[in-house]
Order: C-alpha cells, then structure tokens, then sequence
C-alpha cells in the first residue's frame, strides 16, 4: 500500500453496467490518502432513472469511502451533473463525507487548485440537457458495445485493450475540438479566480498538462480509462491508469508529455513508463 497525500477522483458512475467498481476497489486497496475529493459524477442518477445496476462491487465502494472517512481521511464530495441532486445538500456531511459545490485545494508545494467537476464549461450540458442526456446513452452504449468487444478479442487471444469509446473522440474532429474548447474554458475560469490551476472530471479525458502558465488536470473516469490523480508529500501530481488494459484507453494525440520533473504521468501497472508511452505500446 502506498501512502500519499491526496487523492482525486471523478466520473466513477455507479449504478450502471459500465462501472468499473472492481478496478476502483483495487486502487483504494493500492492508495492510502490523507485527504481524497470526488469530483462529480460518483453516482450515476441520470442513468438509475432508465435502468439500475447496483452490483455488490458498487455497495463495497461506498462502504469503504465511508469506512476511510470514519478512520479519519478528509472525503469531500464535489456533485457533477449525473449527480446533480446532491448539490441540494451542500455544506451538509453525510457518514463523515462533505458535500461541497467545489473547493481550492492548496497543494504541498503551495500550488492553489480550483476542484469542480467542470459541468459549467460544458455548454450543451448547460442550455441543451436533452442533447446531453441522448449523447450520455450513445456513450454508453459504446462502453456497453466494447465489453462485448473485449470479451471477443480475448477468446480470440488478442492481447491488449482497446478502447472503441477512446477511439470514437479521437476521431472525431468535432469531439476533439469540444475537449480543447473545455479545456480553453476551464484554465479561463481558473486564471480570472487568480488561482494556479484547476483539477476536473465530466469529459473522461485523462490528462495532466500546462496552458498557458497554469496547471489542467482532469481525472479521467472509472468507466473506460480508469483514471486517477494522486498528490505525493512534496506535491507532485502523478495520473495513475489503473489495471493491464487502462494505459491504453488513455487519449493518445491528448497525452501531454511531462509539464515539469513535478508533475510525472505514469500508470501503476508499468511505473516506469510514461502515460503515453504504455498507451502507444499497447495500441500496437
């Protein structure tokens, strides 16, 4: 078990078919933190309102998460959009957890980072929800449709991950130009509340990177990427792709390379190899 200081995670999903529960609990099991954030999309209520798929990994989740916060780990709850029902309950603790609309996290190294789940810099989630509520079911429809993928390229003894959801947003010009514009937006946002940075989720876009002076990061998701952001002791912040197959669903064109010595992006399962690098070997 490694201990750090932080740990930031978002889009986990639960109550559907796509999340990766398991993965996560390996991770938690992996990363002991002082203080971990969960920002936005933990519980998936717009996808619980067409079906529930509430599995015994799901229970076990949130039965640790309040199991950490009871032994004393600061747990802060940031509500995203699919969990936007839980912004009624801000300011409010829940089992030791707050509940938060978002936070200025102050790293080790005295880096002041702005957490929220980045809904607001979404504007077809903000003035059009229907488009966006029919873009989430296509998106998991897609996850759902490379499970089946999976399943088959393991009977047919590929090795390696391959991601059709990844490989969809690489492709396609509009979703790219949607994620720079998102990212555009947010270090806007970040720059005018004079803070360092900003640490975000929505878009499952895994990447730690500079613009234009100020430090982006957004976790990525536990649905296709499994995707964490760890804070250590002397402030460096590591993505961690967690699991054999989660390098590769990583974006490759978006990979950043390191911003500076520290702010390394490796995965758990290979250490000592870039983000990028893992993701373009398991792509070959």
């Amino acid at each position: 078990m490694q201990r750090v200081r932080t740990l930031f995670l978002s889009d986990v999903h639960l109550g559907t078919r796509a999340c990766q529960a398991e993965h996560l609990l390996e991770f938690l099991r992996e990363f002991q933190a002082e203080q971990t954030y969960l920002i936005g999309d933990i519980v998936d209520f717009w996808a619980m309102h067409r079906s529930i798929c509430w599995l015994p990994s799901h229970n076990t989740v949130v039965q640790k998460l309040l199991r950490r916060a009871r032994h004393g780990e600061r747990i802060v709850f940031i509500p995203g959009n699919h969990d936007e029902v839980l912004r009624d309950y801000v300011g409010n603790a829940f089992g030791g957890i707050e509940v938060e609309p978002e936070v200025v996290h102050e790293t080790a190294d005295g880096r002041k980072l702005l957490l929220i789940h980045g809904d607001i810099f979404d504007q077809v989630t903000r003035h059009h929800r229907w488009v966006a509520v029919l873009g989430d079911v296509a998106y998991n429809q897609l996850v759902r449709i490379n499970m089946w993928l999976s399943w088959v390229r393991r009977k047919l003894g590929r090795s390696g991950y391959w991601s059709l959801a990844g490989y969809a947003k690489r492709r396609i010009k509009t979703a790219l130009n949607f994620i720079f514009d998102f990212e555009d937006s947010a270090i806007r946002h970040a720059r005018e509340r004079g803070l360092d940075g900003i640490v975000c989720g929505h878009i499952h876009w895994a990447t730690i990177k500079e613009i234009d002076g100020l430090l982006y990061v957004n976790c990525g998701d536990w649905v296709d990427s499994c995707t964490a952001i760890v804070e250590h002791f002397d402030g460096r912040l590591e993505l961690v792709a967690w699991g054999a197959g989660a390098a590769a669903a990583l974006p490759l064109e978006l990979a950043p390379p390191p911003v500076a010595a520290s702010v390394p992006l490796t995965t758990a399962t290979a250490p000592s190899e870039t983000v990028a690098g893992v993701a373009m070997k398991a792509a070959r």
